[in-house]
């Protein structure tokens, strides 16, 4: 009897085996059938596209014999050209100080709402957000009308203050104007960041350092501030390809001080002016493939250090 005793189970098991297989077969097929508009949509609107930039970078047009396969000749161009690298420089030297500004002033905005110092706290948060909700276009717009050499609300303002003639849009003050409307546009929305990521620290701990009677500077700076360092090394790499991007505004401010914007001012500036107004597609893929890499190098960067740094394995 002890025989088909044990027998029993192991028949019992076997067959609930199949039912298993069928349910984890079921739940596959509902994952894919999930992220299959995910994939279909990337496939179509990111993989494609990419594939192209990268077979048409290959080719030149000419006016005389038409496209012919070219190699890698477009890059060789790029890679020595000082123009396209020139305003690789331009974008780092603008990431390089709005970056740092903005994270500070968010960190500020956010630690202030963390600790309920200001009142009415959703309210200002949500007026704080608002200008990441107006439209990179709008904005440029509006800093235009703003900066305006002879009408302009701020010229007026600095004459207040005995700085006459100042023109916010000229050679010499276009990048530091660019960098104020970025910083506008982002601050709120990388606040809003920081502000989550302060609201995960572990209360006990700042209770414990309270009870320490640890200055409320000391909290912020050696208690909260490491605790969220991870969400601002993510914004700092987050906000450096969005730098490298960098295209609307001086495309806007281009408009109300002419001939300050050059045709290489950033780089996705000249690969449009390249593409579209000379077109030369070929020239202009090849272009937005290099620049693609960089982002992409960024990216792989981003995601060794965080590794590195134990966020996730």
């Amino acid at each position: 009897m002890s025989a088909p005793a044990q027998a029993r189970p192991a028949r019992d098991e076997s067959r609930s085996r199949p039912r298993h297989s069928a349910w984890v077969r079921r739940r596959d097929r509902a994952g894919l059938a999930f992220v299959s508009p995910f994939l279909v949509a990337f496939t179509l609107f990111m993989i494609v596209p990419l594939g192209y930039a990268i077979y048409d970078s290959l080719f030149t047009s000419r006016i005389i014999g038409g496209t012919v396969f070219s190699g890698f000749s477009n890059y060789t161009q790029i890679l020595t050209s000082g123009m396209f690298w020139s305003g690789v420089i331009r974008v780092v030297i603008f990431g390089a100080i709005q970056i740092p500004v903005m994270l500070v002033i968010a960190f500020f905005f956010a630690t202030a709402f963390d600790l309920g110092v200001a009142k009415f706290g959703t309210t200002f948060r949500t007026i704080f957000f608002i200008p990441f909700a107006v439209p990179v276009v709008v904005s440029a717009l509006m800093w235009g009308f703003l900066f305006e050499p002879s009408y302009g609300p701020f010229v007026h303002l600095a004459s207040l203050f005995g700085f006459h003639n100042v023109d916010f849009l000229s050679n010499t003050l276009m990048l530091p104007s660019i960098i104020t409307i970025a910083i506008w546009e982002w601050t709120g929305y990388n606040s809003i960041i920081l502000y989550t990521a302060l609201k995960s620290v572990p209360r006990d701990i700042v209770e414990a350092a309270i009870l320490d009677d640890t200055p409320l500077w000391k909290i912020i700076v050696k208690v909260k501030l490491p605790l969220v360092r991870p969400a601002i090394v993510l914004l700092i790499f987050l906000n450096t390809i969005g730098a490298l991007q960098l295209f609307v505004e001086p495309l806007i401010l281009n408009n109300y001080s002419a001939g300050v914007i050059s045709l290489n001012w950033t780089p996705v500036l000249y690969i449009y002016n390249t593409s579209i107004n000379d077109a030369q597609y070929n020239l202009g893929a090849a272009m937005a493939v290099v620049l693609g890499l960089v982002i992409v190098a960024i990216s792989i960067t981003s995601l060794l250090f965080r590794r590195s740094k134990g966020e996730f394995s």
